[in-house]
């Protein structure tokens, strides 16, 4: 692992957080995670300037505001545009697929079924987003040296 990501992990399903936090221990990841239950919730922590994450990782269908709703916002905010979003979701829908990625998404990840390969694509993405240089907002372009 390269860096400690902060992760705003966006699920309706608590046992869906308790099987990806239960991964995050197995794998020994020492990231930090913002669970918000729907995009809704998720929008009013990213209006708080001091939490803004590494990743967003999204399921689609969940109460509220949905995914493909929070993803349009997102990249419509000037200050939060640039912050990848994985989406992590049971459709494998074409339309889903094509119209997440038209948003901009990062990537696209279908949920498993099997246990296993789930740990497996967890960690093959929390691998390559932590070796990633990540840009949090247009701010942090200035104050770097």
């Amino acid at each position: 692992m390269s860096k400690i990501l902060k992760i705003l992990f966006i699920e309706d399903d608590t046992i869906e957080l308790m099987k990806f936090n239960r991964i995050l221990e197995l794998l020994k990841y020492q990231h930090n995670v913002i669970e918000c239950h729907n995009g809704f919730d998720a929008i009013q922590i990213l209006t708080v300037e001091s939490i803004i994450p590494d990743i967003i990782i999204l399921d689609l269908n969940m109460p509220k505001v949905n995914g493909i709703e929070f993803l349009t916002l997102l990249k419509n905010d000037e200050r939060l545009k640039y912050i990848p979003a994985i989406i992590l979701t049971t459709s494998n829908n074409p339309k889903d697929i094509y119209e997440c990625y038209k948003i901009g998404i990062a990537g696209y990840i279908v949920k498993p079924l099997k246990y296993d390969d789930y740990v497996k694509k967890i960690q093959k993405t929390l691998e390559y987003w932590s070796l990633n240089e990540l840009i949090i907002n247009e701010n942090s372009l200035c104050t770097e040296s």
